[in-house]
C-alpha cells in the first residue's frame, strides 16, 4: 500500500468538486438527511460506485500508455470486481434488493466521464483517468464516511464498507502517486 499523499491540482479539484456533488445530489444534505437513506438504497450506491470503477478500470487497462497504468487498471478491476462480489453476496444473503435513489445523478456522471476518458488518447488519457480516480476515490470515500456509513443500520452491511474502505483509501493514494509521476 503506497503512503505517499499528494496536492490535488485544479483539474483534480475540478472533478472531485463535480462528483461529491453528484454523490451528495443523490443523498441531499451529507448527515442531515443520512436518516433517509434505507439500507438498499446504500447496497446499490455502494454497488454503483464498485461496477463504474470496474468500468474505468478497464479501460485503462486498453488505452492505458505504460505497462504500469495497464496493470493499475487491471488491479481496480480486479479489486473492484472482488468488493462488488461481497457487496451483492451480502445483499442476497440479507434479502436486500439494492434500489438506487431517485435521480440517481451519479450514473449520468459517470457516463460523462467515460465518454469523455474513451475520447482521449496517449498522455491525455494518462493524466485525465488518474485525476479522475484520485478524484472519483476521494469522493466515494467522502460520501461513506459523512453520509452512507451513519444511515446504515445493518450491523454486517456497516462491517463489510468499514472492511473494503482502505482499500479504496489505498486506490486513492496510488492514483495520485501515479499522477504526481506523470510528465507535466
Amino acid at each position: 500500500m503506497l503512503r505517499r499523499n499528494g496536492v490535488l491540482n485544479g483539474t483534480v479539484m475540478t472533478g472531485l468538486v463535480a462528483i461529491t456533488a453528484a454523490l451528495m445530489g443523490a443523498t441531499s444534505s451529507a448527515v442531515a438527511q443520512a436518516a433517509a437513506l434505507d439500507d438498499p438504497t446504500i447496497v446499490a450506491i455502494f454497488d454503483a460506485a464498485n461496477t463504474w470503477d470496474i468500468a474505468t478500470g478497464a479501460l485503462a487497462k486498453t488505452k492505458g500508455t505504460s505497462k504500469e497504468i495497464r496493470e493499475f487498471g487491471a488491479m481496480l478491476v480486479r479489486d473492484h470486481t472482488m468488493v462488488r462480489k461481497q457487496g451483492r453476496d451480502l445483499a442476497a444473503k440479507l434479502h436486500v434488493t439494492p434500489t438506487p435513489p431517485k435521480n440517481f445523478g451519479m450514473a449520468k456522471d459517470h457516463d460523462v466521464a467515460m465518454t469523455k476518458l474513451k475520447a482521449l488518447k496517449g498522455a491525455a488519457f494518462d493524466r485525465a483517468f488518474f485525476a479522475h480516480e484520485v478524484a472519483y476515490h476521494k469522493a466515494v470515500i467522502d460520501a461513506v464516511t459523512t453520509t452512507l456509513l451513519p444511515a446504515l443500520h445493518n450491523q454486517e452491511v456497516k462491517d463489510l464498507v468499514t472492511k473494503v474502505a482502505p482499500a479504496f483509501q489505498a486506490h486513492m493514494i496510488a492514483a495520485q502517486t501515479m499522477l504526481d509521476k506523470l510528465p507535466k
